[in-house]
């Protein structure tokens, strides 16, 4: 396929999106079935030429043709094959029909598993998912068109970001394009119920799963994107509150309160008002992360740096989806009846807390991430930082009572709970929490009071989890055979939330444990120089210069041993790419449960008398920083349990459900 047969798809794809965007929508008011019909062929010819597009951006990278701008600036013919296929989606323009792709997949699966939906109502959801898809599409065809030719070609190309020359990064953008993109279908679903003027336990139903597999994937390819920076960037953190990782970050925790909303939606008919307005502003923040990462107004290793000019059309598109989506949502709010009641004290206000509790931690994120940028458009250019000491002060302490409340939530019941009863169940799981802190703190050297008390907010949870699940089966309350038997009829999205509310906890475990204890060393080294850290005793043996298939590096030599015991060597690596012109760090870290052993190398020191021959060398103990990645992998497969519930199946069988907010359709 040719880059001309590329553009010529995206054309077509935009022609049909136009179409979609219209003719079923109108078919819905009519009742014209053929009209609504068309939606469904619509998103499935979209897809098609969409996916044209893509395999002949791909096929220029593979084949090196550089005579297509795109692959001019992001390619070389000396790059690896992975990172010629990775390269397709490594830049704005690749990034953008790669997002248009997943737009178009999101639209096209409603259209082929959506077959308990409703006809006017899926006809609306895709005609609202058409207009986002004319949006970028128009976007990407007049102003970032990833098929423009360059004439004569060049010999060669300027090759990819090294940076992003990584396994782990030519993962992470479909993993959270995924996520960012496959909320989309659930702010069309909102925007088509608000036209319609119907939320229901069944509107509920139809949206979990969606929700359910974008949070699955945002959560996949944050972790993802967060493991990557721990081991390439060469710095040993894992998480800096850098603008752009931020962008990413308050998708999911608006994503995770619609998540826990249309539960209550789905299950007490209740909540409807904060179902659509999660749902709106769930998309709405990850429209707001592709204006940050492509207006040039940020300077971040994960932005795009383009013309601010592109920044204005993703900015206009933004000011129409959410100015227009929250006006339709203030129209039609007021006359949505509230639903079902509840007491003080059950399972649904345990619900509206997490609600209020992620939206408030949404808020402090979404501040300190824009406010430099308003302050230094309100001072004329004079910079301002806001970086992790606010966001730890800020953001932590909102985050706290939700843990605490998150082990407590499983225990109430609908309606109206129990209190002396659920403090009752719990007072075991507390007397547990309060021993394990008393043990960490007995075996670690010091650490801060807050670092201690979200210690014990972690043993909390994971043992109010595993409590909650012990008490559904009753373990240890009869034969283990029936209990294997009741396991085995709970719901698999009973299994799941006890695995993701688990995750959490395991995760948190290496969240504090990286940052409370860690320990770390940087010094000038000269071959032979021995250092002690965390134990463990490091030799450095010298450095040596190997190549690599586009890049040379120096490469260094550690020994490690403990109590005089030899455990492994360790090689950092300094990599220079002559055709990037510019230099990376590869970490090298001897990973265990107990916490990481992390090296790595910078330039030589200056070449003095007392110098010469020295590096600089990073070593840092991380201890249990691998909880963070095994917390992260119970969170989506947690989900991914969850969604396999026969109940929860996209194109399940219908479920009656009344119709408890309806007005009259426009």
């Amino acid at each position: 396929m040719t880059p001309e047969v590329g553009h010529f798809a995206l054309a077509l794809a935009l022609a049909l999106a136009l179409v979609q965007s219209v003719l079923p929508i109108l078919g819905a008011k009519r009742r014209n079935i053929l009209w609504m019909q068309s939606a469904r062929w619509s998103a499935f010819g979209q897809v098609l030429f969409v996916t044209v597009a893509f395999l002949a951006l791909m096929q220029a990278f593979i084949t090196s043709d550089f005579t297509v701008k795109n692959v001019v600036e992001n390619s070389n013919s000396l790059k690896p094959m992975l990172y010629k296929v990775a390269g397709t989606w490594g830049s704005h323009e690749g990034s953008l029909l790669l997002w248009t792709l997943i737009l178009t997949v999101f639209g096209a699966a409603v259209a082929l598993f959506g077959s308990n939906i409703p006809q006017a109502l899926k006809a609306r959801t895709l005609s609202v998912q058409a207009w986002i898809s004319v949006g970028f599409l128009t976007f990407m065809l007049f102003t970032s068109n990833p098929f423009d030719r360059v004439f004569p070609p060049p010999s060669d190309g300027h090759d990819l970001n090294p940076l992003l020359q990584d396994v782990g990064l030519a993962m992470h953008p479909p993993l959270l394009y995924f996520g960012y993109v496959g909320f989309s279908i659930v702010f069309s679903f909102a925007v088509a119920a608000l036209i319609e003027g119907r939320v229901d336990a069944a509107w509920a139903r139809w949206v979990r799963p969606w929700t359910l597999a974008a949070w699955m994937s945002l959560t996949a390819g944050i972790a993802l994107g967060s493991w990557w920076a721990y081991y390439e960037l060469g710095w040993g953190g894992w998480w800096f509150w850098d603008p752009v990782e931020n962008v990413s970050f308050m998708p999911w925790l608006m994503g995770t309160a619609l998540l826990h909303s249309a539960i209550v939606t789905e299950k007490r008919d209740a909540f409807k008002s904060w179902t659509i307005l999660l749902a709106i502003l769930t998309f709405s923040l990850s429209l707001l992360g592709t204006f940050v990462v492509r207006s040039g107004l940020l300077t971040s290793v994960h932005a795009f740096a383009v013309d601010p000019e592109r920044g204005l059309y993703i900015l206009g598109l933004l000011a129409v989806s959410i100015g227009g989506s929250l006006a339709l949502f203030a129209w039609r709010a007021p006359m949505m009846e509230p639903g079902g009641l509840f007491k003080p004290i059950s399972r649904e206000a345990g619900l509206l807390v997490n609600n209020l509790i992620l939206t408030t931690a949404t808020g402090v994120v979404l501040f300190g991430t824009l406010y430099p940028l308003f302050y230094e458009a309100m001072t004329g250019g004079e910079k301002l930082s806001v970086g992790p000491p606010f966001f730890n002060a800020a953001f932590i302490p909102v985050m706290l009572p939700l843990v605490f409340a998150m082990g407590c939530g499983p225990f109430l019941s609908w309606k109206r709970a129990d209190l002396p009863g659920v403090l009752q169940r719990l007072r075991f799981v507390a007397l547990l929490a309060v021993l394990g802190t008393l043990a960490v703190w007995y075996l670690a050297e010091g650490g801060p009071v807050l670092g201690y008390l979200s210690l014990m907010l972690a043993f909390w949870l994971f043992m109010a989890t595993v409590r909650e699940w012990t008490m559904r089966i009753k373990l240890f309350e009869g034969p283990v055979s029936t209990s294997w038997r009741r396991a085995s009829n709970l719901p698999r999205s009973a299994h799941g939330m006890t695995l993701a509310h688990a995750g959490l906890a395991v995760a948190m475990f290496g969240f504090i444990g990286s940052t409370v204890w860690k320990s770390e060393e940087i010094m000038f080294v000269q071959p032979g120089a021995d250092i002690s850290i965390g134990g463990f005793d490091v030799r450095f043996n010298g450095v040596e210069r190997v190549r690599g298939p586009n890049y040379f590096a120096d490469r260094g030599e550690l020994t490690v041993s403990r109590d005089g015991k030899y455990l492994t060597d360790l090689f950092p690596e300094r990599r220079t790419y002559p055709v990037a012109q510019s230099t990376t760090t590869e970490s090298a870290i001897r990973s265990t449960l107990a916490g990481d052993l992390y090296t790595s190398i910078a330039n030589p020191a200056s070449e003095d008398a007392s110098t010469q021959g020295a590096w600089t060398l990073r070593i840092l103990y991380e201890p249990l920083v691998n909880f963070i990645w095994i917390g992260s992998a119970m969170l989506v497969l947690g989900g991914g349990l969850s969604l396999s519930d026969r109940r929860l199946r996209v194109g399940a069988p219908r479920r009656k459900a009344a119709v408890t907010a309806r007005v009259p359709a426009e």
